[in-house]
């Protein structure tokens, strides 16, 4: 069964820094794109950033350009977001999730394929608050 779980999400103060983790399980993190996403109360579900199966590829929101950063541990089998000089606007659930590509400017938007839904798979999400 293919799984992710996200964990690291915390209470900090504003320009502090935090890490995410996307542990997966069923499945190799270096077969397939993963994305991150947050949604905050209010707002719709926003892609944040994403790595292609190969690690060649990342993307990341405008928002968070510059201060987050995407990685992966293949031998932990884990992707990583390193959120840094974080703003109370950060704030959100942040989800990580098998998406069908990073190398598409709207892979944010991408959509499985009527073959591929079992690849549909999100974490429960980790709940991320900026605040001072």
């Amino acid at each position: 069964q293919l799984q992710v779980v996200e964990s690291g999400g915390n209470l900090v103060q504003p320009g502090e820094s935090l890490r995410l983790h996307c542990s997966a399980s069923g499945f190799s993190v270096d077969s397939y794109t993963i994305g991150w996403f947050r949604q905050a109360p209010g707002k719709e579900r926003e892609g944040v950033s994403c790595i292609s199966g190969s690690g060649r590829s990342t993307g990341y929101a405008d928002s968070v350009k510059g201060r987050f950063t995407i990685s992966r541990d293949s031998a932990k089998n884990t992707v990583y977001l390193q959120m840094s000089t974080l703003k109370p606007e950060d704030t959100a659930v942040y989800y990580c999730a098998i998406r069908p590509s990073c190398d598409i400017p709207n892979w944010a938007n991408a959509v499985w394929g009527p073959k591929y839904t079992f690849l549909d798979v999100w974490g429960p999400g980790t709940q991320v608050t900026v605040s001072s």
